[in-house]
């Protein structure tokens, strides 16, 4: 019988490029376990630009290619290509739907979900008006209507990470008219997500 020879580990340092909706919790996860990870967000606004986040997380990945540095990708599938860029840098993503996903877990997403849940994270709070109205337009009928077809509330995720957002959730929910509701999250599903990219990357020949 073969013996199995495991998978030779590289120590060199890894760049992140991802969605910068989770920056704080990402970078407390990364000091908290020593990884040897530079990370690099971009806005967290882009899942709503097809064309911005192709392009910039296309060019963020070109750079650490031609620095040398092996990467991963924090994204969920937040663009019809992304299988696509990931291939062509040879990188992996982080696993999960989306951002929501990786922070609370499939099951727990998926339960408030099915009740019209809409989430919202401190950094969407704090440019909510501003973001919806560009990706949107101006007219607060219509983007009453966009959510109001979907969704029954907006539930407010705090983190270990979180400051006090309040008055900015508050807003948003008014915004939208729809009521709103709080939720805590511990970082422990999102520490399996990023620590489970970092193995698989490093593993890869």
């Amino acid at each position: 019988m073969k013996s199995v020879i495991p998978p030779v580990v590289s120590e060199r340092p890894l760049s992140m490029v991802g969605c910068g909706i989770l920056r704080k919790e990402i970078d407390m996860l990364i000091r908290k376990n020593a990884w040897n990870i530079e990370a690099h967000y971009l806005d967290s606004a882009l899942h709503n630009y097809f064309g911005r986040l192709a392009n910039q997380l296309d060019t963020a990945l070109d750079l650490e290619d031609q620095k040398g540095h092996d990467s991963i990708v924090f994204y969920g599938s937040c663009h019809p290509l992304m299988e696509r860029l990931l291939e062509r840098h040879h990188t992996v993503r982080t696993q999960g739907q989306n951002c929501i996903v990786m922070l609370l877990g499939y099951e727990r997403f998926m339960a408030e979900l099915e009740r019209g849940a809409y989430f919202l994270l401190e950094d969407w709070a704090l440019t909510w008006e501003p973001m919806l109205s560009e990706a949107f337009g101006k007219n607060l009928t219509v983007i009453r209507e966009i959510f109001h077809s979907s969704h029954k509330s907006i539930i407010a995720i705090r983190t270990p990470c979180s400051g006090d957002f309040t008055a900015a959730a508050e807003a948003a929910a008014r915004f939208v008219d729809l009521p709103l509701t709080w939720m805590d999250a511990d970082l422990s599903h999102l520490e399996r997500v990023l620590a489970d990219a970092i193995a698989e990357k490093r593993e890869r020949p």
